[in-house]
This record gives C-alpha cells, sequence and structure tokens, in this order.
C-alpha cells in the first residue's frame, strides 16, 4: 500500500460503488436481507475458484486443462471482492474493520518485537 494510503482508499471507494450500484439494482422483491445474499455470493465464487482450480491442474480427466492460471487468479480476486462487499453491507466500517482483524493476524503470528 502507498504511504498515503491512496491504495486502500482507492480499493473501498471502489467496493463502495459497487456496493451501492448493487444495492439500487437489486430487485426489491428479491432482495430479502441483502446481508444474506452478499455473503451467499462468497460462496458461488468460491466455487469458481474450485472450477478454475480444477481445469488448470487438469484434475478433472472428463474436461482436462480447461482452465489457465489467469482464470484461478482472476476467480480469487472475485472471492476478495464478494467478501469485500458482504462485508461493506454488514457493517459501516468495513474497511476499519478488516484492517484492524488483519493486524491482529499479523500480531498473532509475529508478535510485535
Amino acid at each position: 500500500m502507498a504511504e498515503d494510503g491512496f491504495v486502500e482508499d482507492t480499493l473501498w471507494a471502489g467496493v463502495e460503488r459497487l456496493r451501492c450500484w448493487l444495492d439500487t439494482h437489486t430487485d426489491p422483491a428479491l432482495a430479502g436481507d441483502l446481508r444474506l445474499w452478499r455473503v451467499l455470493k462468497i460462496s458461488e465464487e468460491l466455487g469458481e475458484v474450485s472450477e478454475a482450480m480444477h481445469g488448470a491442474t487438469g484434475a478433472n480427466p472428463r474436461k482436462g486443462a480447461s482452465h489457465s492460471w489467469d482464470d484461478v487468479h482472476t476467480e480469487l480476486c472475485d472471492v476478495v471482492v464478494a467478501s469485500m462487499m458482504a462485508l461493506a453491507t454488514c457493517t459501516p466500517d468495513a474497511a476499519g474493520l478488516l484492517d484492524e482483524r488483519l493486524r491482529h493476524l499479523i500480531d498473532r503470528v509475529m508478535p510485535p518485537s
């Protein structure tokens, strides 16, 4: 991340733009609890990563090498974005919460010296 926070600000601004767009384009009759649908979207994207992994490694003999590692990378990004969208839908301080959690995880394995 850049020292001025540019990457983080741009990243979360993009997530917020997508979240707002989805909020306004979701059919109210289907929306129900948006938190539920956004969390379930993570599972959908994870399934697509699994499919891409199978295809990149040729693990499915019926399909062979149907995907590339670039496909795996793209699908992993989709999992991250879906997760950020779900977090932003569930809490107004998604960026702060993620930062706090990441710091906790880092400190757990690499205690401050």
